[in-house]
């Protein structure tokens, strides 16, 4: 008999068995592996394949993570964007470091990234910001990200007031509003097997900026 507080998730299990992933099939590069699996991820996840997991530290070193949307991938690394004055970006100023989580259910696959985090510049943030929809940019100023709130009916009249001051005008961007760049110095990628005997293969960055790939135990 299992008390009302207690949940027992014992017998909750699946067989992986959609996949493997061998040395030889690897790109050198681990960015062009990530864009192959993103591109089938597209094709294959029936909602958002850009969720990503995002890991910060405060400054007790305790973990903080949360799920946002990934924004950007180029040479240099993964973009997503936030509040400057959030909870998160107060982690990454006082620890410029973090890591970055993909799980694609539908295909089996997970992806590591952790690194260093950096802001973007200015004009990333901008070109980024005039392509979103008008509410999520109205929506960026009305949200003191993390702070605490009364109740929904804040955020309501923050929203109307701003809507009525921008009513016929752009949008600019809030100066608390941007983007921050995760540049990896590591990458794992895992596929599930049958029995929990995985694949995983880890990219390690080098002093050369080549990458030392290696197969992990499960």
């Amino acid at each position: 008999m299992t008390s009302e507080k207690t949940m027992d998730l014992a017998n909750v299990r699946r067989q992986y068995e959609k996949g493997s992933l061998k040395l030889e099939q690897l790109h050198q590069d681990p960015f062009l592996q990530f864009r192959q699996w993103y591109s089938d991820a597209e094709s294959a996840c029936r909602f958002f394949p850009n969720n990503v997991v995002v890991s910060t530290l405060d400054d007790d070193l305790q973990p903080h993570s949360r799920t946002v949307l990934l924004k950007g991938l180029d040479e240099k690394g993964f973009v997503f964007y936030t509040n400057y004055q959030s909870r998160k970006a107060q982690q990454l100023k006082s620890h410029p470091r973090g890591a970055m989580t993909f799980f694609w259910e539908e295909l089996e696959r997970q992806v590591n990234v952790c690194g260093t985090m950096e802001r973007v510049s200015e004009a990333e943030s901008d070109a980024y910001f005039a392509t979103r929809p008008r509410g999520s940019q109205i929506g960026a100023w009305v949200s003191a990200q993390s702070s605490v709130i009364s109740g929904r009916e804040e955020l309501h009249r923050r929203q109307a007031e701003l809507e009525k001051q921008y009513l016929d005008k752009t949008v600019p961007r809030p100066p608390h509003w941007g983007g921050y760049r995760l540049l990896p110095q590591r990458f794992e990628f895992w596929q599930g097997q049958a029995d929990r005997l995985h694949d995983r293969f880890e990219y390690i960055r080098q002093d050369d900026a080549s990458w030392l790939i290696q197969r992990l135990s499960p």
